[in-house]
């Protein structure tokens, strides 16, 4: 007997302090029950479009493609499988599809050989690519397939699978003699009508329909925790609208913790959402000198929670509307790409809190606007990435990271109520890819494993990393990043990188001293793009935020980079949770230990940080001397004073003609020179000197 999947939803966990007066609710005031169900489905008919570019499937060298599209029947009654959830449609499990060629599609060599035997299989979870067409038979993959989007209707339970991308496998690559496998050959659509071969359904948590008995395995962390146990299927969906792409990356989570975590769906503000990021690391000699993020997306709102064992932690069978101990939850990049997904900025990350979907202000309200470009899928809501910052002639050598995390509600309420059981900031894993293609469109191959909770940041190497944490209990955490190189004698090239995890009052500052006598040159700041403004979006006036890079301000101590406050643009471009903001600059001096400073956008004091930054330039004894004017003449018995950034003030006095001169005066500091004599007013100048000074000058018209 085929091996079902069990999801039994125990009754939730009410927290009563969210009760006005707290105390166990009485019979009478005890809400109804709440029931749902969910489906397996398989697939009982339906067409399959193939659509081949012989032109390049045979390395004809004709410029022009030549598309050939073969039309199947999907075999009959076949276990292809899906799961629905109360009519909404959750994703494919593992399964075959066979491809029946009754219209004796003439395809070319090996291929063609395999026409009677061919399916489209739905691969195990945690695969990179979700589709694959092989041969029944012998196994031999033709093509891996991604970016492909689910439409499904739950009136007559039809599934559409649209956009997907043939590309080369390896092993038909090499069969072909050919060096370019991962290359996109061709698209595969589906249109299948699915039936109903098991319905289980949960009244009060309660399965009152057959099921298979739960595990008793379970994971081992004390209370609830789930992390990102896995990412996969990084992909680009739909299509460029000139200058971005969007991205979106499969996320298995895995609930680490002996307790089941809170997973109700819409209309439910008691589940986690999950956003998704993209990173570039690149520059200097061994292309590491820089980590950037440069994509974010908004975030998919989880719902019914599946009961699978992909961390290998022993599942309990807890499902539905808890991810139970032990248990995973996959949801695939196509699920990931949306459309139906929502704003950031309705969130706060520390606490897990956002408005109910069916209150004024939803959290997911897709009203008024659109998510196609003339009829295609847009980047709308996806990794929003520029094509520029992925074609791989534009950046040689860069390696690229996936990054997604989890925020809930349920780890931010147990951890108040048991701090030693505090299972909220491990939330965030990521992995390494490489890009190909020319954004028509980029494919991504995975080169290392999936880094468990641990952020994107981490992948930095030869970088120092700083702990970010503004208010202990209070808000989330963050990290500052720092890297120093010397890529040529007497310059040091400094690289800052500020990333908020979970930290709700954002950041709209960052400061890094300077020694006395460095000089600074080439400042820079990098920041990823922002999601367009969109209706109901949760920005003020839908307007979405800010893109204005940050302006940088240097004076005699510091270099500054600041975005508006919030009394100025409430959408302003602040370092929000889940995003990265990148700090450089070049200088003459080697580093030294110092305290950054970091100021935040919405409430609480700025805070220091310990970095590295330019040390002050060694100082010699110099001279300042210089002349004190009037109209043709030079001012006798006028007082010159000499004032350090300590406010030691030193006083000399002007000779007949005018002139002044200080001695001894250490280079390589700041001071302020100004000028005093009855009835005449002069301007004070403020220097810096490395050598000797002989050229001031005072100046003030008229006089007695």
């Amino acid at each position: 007997m085929t091996k079902l999947i069990l999801l039994a939803i125990l009754p939730s966990l009410y927290f009563f302090s969210s009760f006005t007066g707290g105390g166990d609710l009485s019979p009478e005031s005890q809400p109804p029950p709440t029931t749902s169900s969910y489906e397996k489905l398989a697939a009982s008919s339906g067409t399959i479009s193939v659509t081949v570019d012989t032109a390049v499937l045979n390395g004809s060298g004709v410029d022009q493609p030549i598309p050939t599209t073969s039309v199947f029947r999907a075999g009959t009654d076949s276990f292809f499988t899906a799961i629905a959830t109360d009519e909404e449609f959750r994703g494919l499990l593992p399964s075959s599809l066979p491809l029946i060629n009754d219209a004796n599609a003439a395809l070319p060599g090996r291929l063609g050989r395999s026409a009677g035997q061919l399916i489209v299989d739905s691969s195990a979870f945690g695969s990179h690519y979700g589709l694959v067409i092989r041969d029944a038979k012998t196994g031999f993959a033709f093509f891996n397939v991604e970016g492909y989007e689910f439409v499904y209707q739950p009136v007559g339970r039809f599934l559409s699978i649209k956009g997907g991308r043939l590309l080369l496998s390896e092993e038909y690559a090499k069969e072909l003699g050919r060096t370019d496998a991962g290359r996109v050959v061709g698209e595969l659509s589906l249109d299948l009508s699915m039936r109903v071969i098991e319905v289980t359904k949960v009244a009060d948590g309660e399965v009152v329909s057959e099921s298979l008995p739960a595990s008793k395995m379970s994971g081992s962390v004390p209370g609830p925790d789930v992390v990102v146990g896995d990412l996969n299927g990084l992909a680009q969906f739909g299509i460029s609208d000139g200058t971005y792409v969007g991205l979106a990356v499969g996320t298995d989570s895995c609930n680490f913790g002996t307790v089941d975590l809170n997973w109700n769906a819409n209309p439910s503000n008691d589940h986690p959402v999950i956003p998704q990021n993209m990173y570039r690391m690149s520059g200097g000699a061994n292309n590491d000198e820089r980590f950037e993020q440069i994509g974010q997306s908004a975030v998919k709102h989880g719902f019914t929670a599946l009961t699978q064992n992909i961390c290998n932690l022993g599942c309990n069978g807890v499902g539905g509307s808890r991810l139970g101990s032990g248990c995973s939850d996959p949801y695939s990049s196509s699920l990931n790409a949306g459309p139906n997904l929502g704003s950031r900025a309705w969130i706060n990350p520390f606490t897990g809190n956002f408005p109910r979907n069916d209150s004024a202000t939803p959290n997911n309200n897709h009203a008024g606007h659109t998510h196609t470009i003339g009829g295609s899928t847009s980047p709308a809501h996806k990794i929003l990435t520029k094509v520029s910052d992925l074609t791989p002639s534009l950046n040689t050598g860069a390696t690229y990271y996936a990054e997604s995390q989890y925020i809930t509600p349920h780890e931010y309420v147990w951890c108040q109520a048991n701090p030693t059981q505090c299972n909220m900031y491990n939330n965030v894993s990521y992995r390494k890819y490489a890009v190909s293609g020319s954004g028509s469109p980029f494919s991504f191959t995975p080169s290392e494993a999936t880094q468990r909770e641990k952020p994107a940041i981490a992948a930095w190497p030869g970088s120092t990393q700083m702990s970010l944490i503004p208010e202990q209990g209070v808000d989330g955490v963050g990290i500052v990043a720092y890297k120093v190189t010397n890529p040529s004698a007497g310059v040091w090239r400094y690289e800052y990188a500020v990333y908020n995890q979970n930290i709700d009052r954002a950041i709209r500052s960052f400061s890094v001293p300077i020694g006395n006598g460095a000089t600074v040159t080439n400042i820079g700041f990098h920041a990823p793009p922002q999601q367009p403004g969109w209706a109901n979006d949760g920005t003020v006036g839908n307007a979405g935020y800010s893109d204005e890079p940050w302006t940088p301000t240097q004076n005699a101590v510091s270099l500054t980079w600041a975005t508006e406050t919030l009394a100025q643009n409430a959408n302003a471009n602040a370092i929000r949770w889940g995003t990265m903001y990148n700090f450089r600059f070049e200088s003459n001096r080697p580093p030294q230990s110092v305290n950054a400073t970091v100021g935040f956008y919405k409430t609480g004091l700025p805070i220091t940080v310990a970095v590295r930054g330019p040390s002050a330039a060694a100082s010699v004894n110099i001279t300042v001397s210089g002349r004190v004017t009037t109209t043709n003449r030079g001012i006798s018995h006028g007082r010159v004073t000499l004032t350090d950034s300590q406010g030691q003030v030193r006083t000399v006095y002007t000779n007949t003609f005018g002139y002044f001169k200080f001695e001894n005066v250490l280079s390589n500091q700041t001071y302020t020179v100004s000028a005093f004599k009855k009835n005449y007013t002069f301007t004070p100048q403020q220097i810096t000197p490395s050598g000797n000074l002989t050229d001031m000058s005072f100046f003030a018209p008229g006089g007695p």
